[in-house]
């Protein structure tokens, strides 16, 4: 370590002259407390340790310029640490509301699970296609119109000329058949 018995006014003049030990002395003499300021403005270990850094590289920077307050550095290092500190503050706070008027980004699906859920869907309708080939003709006309077709009752059975209770019956009848076919797959 430096000379302990220097005040900080002739370790800044040392330092302003180039003297790094002199700086250095200085710096393990308030680091802390620096430190310390820091954690009280800011809450945050990380925020401290990084305004600290900052503060004691605008001390080297500037160590030809500064005049020190009662021949003590510390008020000058508390001073440049809370103006860091707030400079820290409103660039995030500047960010933030920058991000916030950023759009949210589209919602892009993965065409990998369109292709998978296209598969799906035609083995799913070959599946059903090939259950609605196996009932009987009566039920699967009816099937075939209302069902896949998408004609009315009333249309089915006026094409099938039959009873529309009849039409109603008859897919009845298929719907049961077709969950029982399909469940087994």
């Amino acid at each position: 370590m430096g000379d302990r018995t220097l005040g900080d006014r002739a370790l800044w003049d040392r330092a302003s002259g180039g003297d790094e030990a002199a700086f250095g002395e200085l710096f393990e003499r308030h680091a802390e407390a620096v430190w310390n300021h820091a954690y009280r403005l800011t809450g945050s270990w990380s925020a401290a340790e990084d305004l600290t850094s900052s503060t004691f590289l605008t001390a080297w920077r500037r160590r030809a310029d500064v005049t020190l307050v009662r021949d003590s550095a510390l008020p000058w290092l508390y001073t440049v640490a809370a103006n860091a500190a707030r400079d820290e503050h409103r660039g995030t706070r500047r960010r933030l509301r920058l991000l916030r008027k950023i759009p949210d980004p589209p919602v892009v699906s993965d065409h990998a699970d369109a292709v998978a859920a296209r598969i799906d869907g035609e083995q799913r309708l070959r599946e059903i296609v090939e259950a609605v080939g196996t009932l009987p003709k009566s039920q699967r006309e009816v099937v075939e119109l209302c069902l896949l077709g998408d004609v009315s009752v009333a249309d089915a059975a006026a094409l099938l000329t039959i009873a529309e209770v009849t039409v109603r019956a008859q897919l009845s009848r298929a719907r049961a058949r077709l969950r029982t076919l399909l469940e087994e797959k």
